[in-house]
């Protein structure tokens, strides 16, 4: 008879030994001494990113208006992520429409705070949050991007090992606790995507769901979905939007993001049991929603939207699960989809999302297909941003 294990003693090393060889690999592909940076972009891709031709670009830098780009081997021409935003600035100053080249908000208009949420995992969430969050920075946004997830994957794909690099806290819930919560500018950092803030996640977040239950009790925290909200009001005039990626549940967390949110954006892969799981989640947020506005919270959103992920056309049954989907709740879902990609499946091994990664790493049929997906999706959102704010898009 084999002796028991204990349990405990088993999972710890498994995850002690797991740590260790992910930090190696992190090491392995950007040393400890270099400095995470984001790819140059090509001439070609910064005129598809400004709506402008590329020989339009070429005249601009040859009568010295903006940044000049660095020159590689044939001509070819490439910008850095802060030409990109250079650029922008230069062609906002002559743009005939205010607002055509630097997107974000203008006087009177209120910050968008977007929540992305499934109650399953596996609907790629965190992807969509990521891909939306940089994106909206590529386009000219100013964008704070907050992981509410303790299993951290927005932080990692952005270069953030919690349980190396977050030892000492750093979390949102360092703005949030109950007691002697910190100013949550404390907790942002620069990301190596020009626009782009972060505050990163880890296990941390959850002592958020324990303490919430004891500060009701003692009437502390009557409020506790307000949370998040008043921390933001801190650093509300610094962006344009937030996205924040919450946890694969209903808890505390998630109703206090969904309390400072203005939308909200639901994940959907199209199969039978994650529409079941979906529809229980619904009800669920439906009756706790409830309870939070009786209490006083706000439920007043600009949109909300269903987006479909890992999205197979050849699919039969997805096809009539989409149909099912469009039939039942209109408008609400987008009418873009995210393909799955082995594009975007790949990138993330290597921590990277599809904006990051050389085209080149791919056959150029499949990455560009991927590409067209995640944009025509994030496309379609900033068209909802921009309603919100009553200029051009539909919502």
């Amino acid at each position: 008879m084999q002796p028991k294990m204990r349990i405990d003693k088993l999972v710890g090393g498994h995850a002690l030994a797991l740590s260790e060889r992910l930090q190696a690999h992190r090491a392995q592909l950007f040393p400890p001494d270099a400095r995470r940076e984001l790819r140059k972009f090509t001439s070609g891709e910064v005129a598809d990113l400004l709506g402008v031709k590329d020989a339009y670009l070429r005249k601009l830098d040859l009568e010295g208006k903006g940044p000049s780009p660095e020159t590689r081997a044939g001509g070819r021409r490439y910008y850095s992520p802060g030409d990109i935003l250079a650029l922008r600035q230069t062609l906002e100053k002559g743009a005939k429409t205010p607002g055509t080249y630097l997107p974000g908000r203008r006087e009177g208009d209120h910050l968008q705070v977007i929540t992305v949420i499934n109650f399953k995992g596996g609907s790629g969430k965190t992807t969509t949050a990521a891909h939306l969050a940089q994106k909206l920075a590529l386009d000219g946004y100013r964008v704070l991007a907050i992981d509410l997830d303790p299993q951290a994957s927005l932080s990692a794909l952005h270069g953030v090992q919690p349980e190396f690099d977050l030892g000492d806290g750093g979390t949102i819930y360092d703005a949030i606790r109950y007691n002697d919560p910190l100013p949550i500018r404390g907790m942002i950092q620069k990301t190596y995507f020009t626009n782009l803030d972060l505050i990163p996640g880890n296990l941390e977040l959850m002592e958020f769901e324990h303490d919430t239950p004891r500060a009701l009790a003692e009437r502390s925290g009557k409020f506790f979905f307000t949370r998040i909200g008043d921390a933001l009001a801190e650093v509300e005039s610094d962006y344009d939007v937030v996205v924040i990626d919450c946890p694969p549940q209903l808890g505390f967390l998630t109703m206090s993001a969904l309390s400072a949110a203005t939308a909200i954006l639901v994940t959907v892969h199209p199969q039978m049991l994650d529409v079941m799981s979906m529809c229980q989640f619904l009800l669920m947020t439906s009756n706790l929603l409830g309870v939070v506005a009786e209490a006083g919270g706000d439920m007043d959103y600009d949109w909300m939207r269903y987006v479909i992920t890992r999205y197979e056309p050849g699919d039969g049954p997805q096809n009539q699960m989409v149909s099912f989907m469009r039939s039942m709740f209109g408008d609400h879902v987008l009418n873009h989809s995210v393909l799955k990609s082995t594009a975007i499946s790949d990138a993330g091994i290597t921590k990277q999302t599809l904006y990051e990664v050389e085209k080149s790493a791919f056959t150029r049929a499949t990455y560009e297909r991927a590409l067209e997906s995640l944009n025509a999706v994030n496309g379609e959102i900033e068209g909802l941003v921009q309603a919100a704010w009553g200029r051009k898009g539909t919502s």
